[in-house]
């Protein structure tokens, strides 16, 4: 349902562009704005929206598909195995494509085959307030353009990471993609309570062990993680909160899978001993 069509006068590239999403209807007008000019294959892999996102998405062009929530990764390569050129964009739902960086992309092509076969692209989060993220804002920076024939996404249903072929070095592109990751706290927390429940349950599925003494530190170690390392201390008293929402969904990661662990290996009537004494 619904074609990707580029403005007159703006050709498009050789390249598709693939979002996952589910319930972005307040969000994904603006990612599809974004980056329609730059291809004639806009896709859309919905899981089940009842918020109108389908409607929205294909009246901005975009060409919608459904396919029932299989996780983070298979739903990205149930995406890429539908996209119609080589080349592939992926973005998210939430994140917004600048105009310098859409530049950047499209100079890539101006000659043709662009010289490496994958690029990172730096993400950087946007908190409710601002309009762009904050000039020494933290930036992840995965690979996000790449051929589909010399990379794909990994398997793995909680971790959305492309898998490269051995011997291929990604470029690095210099604009950074907006991240509008944060709707409210309340809904950053239901969000991440979501996600360490689908972490917890991949940690099982693998056999994966975490000490137990992990409990007692993941959570001041990864707000010092989120509040200096990732810089969310120069964001003032939202970023101090989305530090502390950071470093108790890895928390409740740990806690959960501690948690199932001990379900699993000793039976609901066990008392454990105390903990340490501080």
């Amino acid at each position: 349902m619904g074609s990707t069509a580029p403005r007159a006068g703006a050709a498009p590239l050789p390249l598709s562009i693939f979002i996952i999403a589910r319930n972005e209807a307040d969000r994904i007008g603006a990612t599809i704005r974004a980056v329609r000019d730059l291809t004639d294959d806009l896709l859309v892999v919905d899981s089940g929206s009842t918020d109108g996102t389908q409607a929205l998405a294909a009246s901005l062009g975009a060409r919608m598909i459904h396919n029932p929530w299989p996780g983070y990764g298979p739903q990205k390569r149930f995406a890429e195995e539908q996209c119609r050129h080589v080349w592939l964009l992926n973005l998210d739902a939430d994140e917004v494509v600048p105009a310098d960086l859409a530049a950047e992309i499209r100079a890539l092509f101006t000659a043709g085959e662009p010289r490496r076969p994958a690029w990172r692209i730096g993400i950087a989060e946007v908190f409710p307030g601002e309009g762009r993220p904050h000039p020494w804002a933290y930036k992840l920076t995965p690979v996000r353009l790449y051929r589909k024939d010399r990379g794909r996404y990994a398997p793995s249903p909680v971790h959305d990471r492309v898998a490269l072929e051995p011997g291929v070095k990604p470029g690095r592109l210099r604009g950074v993609i907006h991240h509008f990751s944060v709707r409210s706290l309340g809904d950053q927390l239901d969000k991440l309570n979501r996600y360490s429940d689908q972490q917890a349950d991949d940690l099982e599925a693998r056999g994966v062990v975490i000490p137990t003494w992990r409990v007692f530190v993941e959570l001041p170690g990864n707000f010092l993680k989120a509040y200096l390392g990732r810089r969310h201390v120069l964001r003032g008293t939202y970023g101090f909160l989305t530090a502390m929402n950071y470093a108790m969904s890895r928390h409740l990661r740990i806690a959960k899978h501690y948690e199932r662990r001990r379900r699993t290996t000793t039976g609901p009537d066990r008392v454990d001993p105390p903990g340490p004494t501080f």
